[in-house]
């Protein structure tokens, strides 16, 4: 049984879906399985956008936790964090959108692999969290990095320090998730998401991407200076011309990603 499978539908919209019964528990062979995949999406020009989600009740419940039981060397949990955390940043550093489409349970790798997503669409009955704290470890793919940047670091502190469950609720209350549906509408709702924003011209959603991730790693005037260059980078784009063209003939644009 493969472990992570992609496939490319309609407008260009990939969906990835991790599969590793029955918690779909992270073990080396999924991470290896998502990266390759995340790697050939970055470079095929028919997917415009990717969609994350897990096969069946439960998104993903985090690392095998018998897997980190053989992690006992301070060089061992280097090299397992390292690994798990260059998977987390080839999503989040990618100028092509990716959604978490969070089915069901997410729990430590769950919760920081939907974080390490540009957007999160969850189902009403999912539950999120960082408990890690309760085995004796931290979250390390990422987690303490992105929570608090997301929430804060005093809210991101709270759920981490106590391993408290988020429930959907909470979760779209202080922002760990964009949008909260019912159970049964949630995959529909993020391939309807990710449909949008592969109909617009992907040169500038690229560009967008671009510049809220890299920039929120740079000062204000850094930033700013990186909008400026993105911007002048479209300014003698196709996609500008016919975008502003179809605003003033109030007509659909037709985006040909040049």
């Amino acid at each position: 049984m493969e472990k992570c499978t992609c496939q490319i539908g309609e407008r260009g919209v990939a969906l990835i879906t991790l599969s590793n019964p029955p918690m779909n528990a992270f073990d080396e062979e999924m991470l290896l399985a998502l990266e390759e995949t995340v790697r050939r999406i970055g470079v095929d020009s028919a997917c415009k956008v990717a969609v994350i989600t897990g096969e069946g009740p439960v998104f993903i419940v985090g690392a095998d936790v018998n897997r980190v039981l053989e992690v006992r060397t301070f060089e061992d949990g280097i090299a397992a964090t390292s690994r798990a955390q260059g998977i987390m940043n080839l999503i989040e550093n990618s100028k092509k959108p990716f959604i978490a489409a969070i089915n069901g349970l997410a729990l430590g790798g769950g919760t920081e692999l939907a974080m390490a997503c540009h957007l999160r669409v969850a189902g009403d009955q999912a539950q999120m969290g960082l408990p890690e704290i309760m085995l004796g470890i931290i979250p390390a793919f990422g987690g303490t990095q992105r929570m608090a940047r997301l929430l804060g670091p005093a809210r991101a502190l709270e759920y981490m320090l106590t391993g408290k469950f988020i429930d959907m609720k909470e979760a779209e209350r202080v922002g760990l998730v964009n949008r909260v549906v019912p159970h049964a509408d949630m995959l529909a709702e993020a391939m309807k998401l990710a449909r949008s924003i592969a109909s617009k011209g992907q040169l500038a959603v690229r560009a967008v991407v671009e510049a809220v991730m890299t920039g929120g790693r740079l000062s204000m005037g850094e930033g700013l200076a990186l909008e400026s260059e993105l911007f002048g980078k479209l300014a003698s784009s196709e996609d500008k011309e016919e975008g502003i063209r179809a605003f003033l003939e109030k007509r659909k644009p037709v985006f040909n990603d040049r």
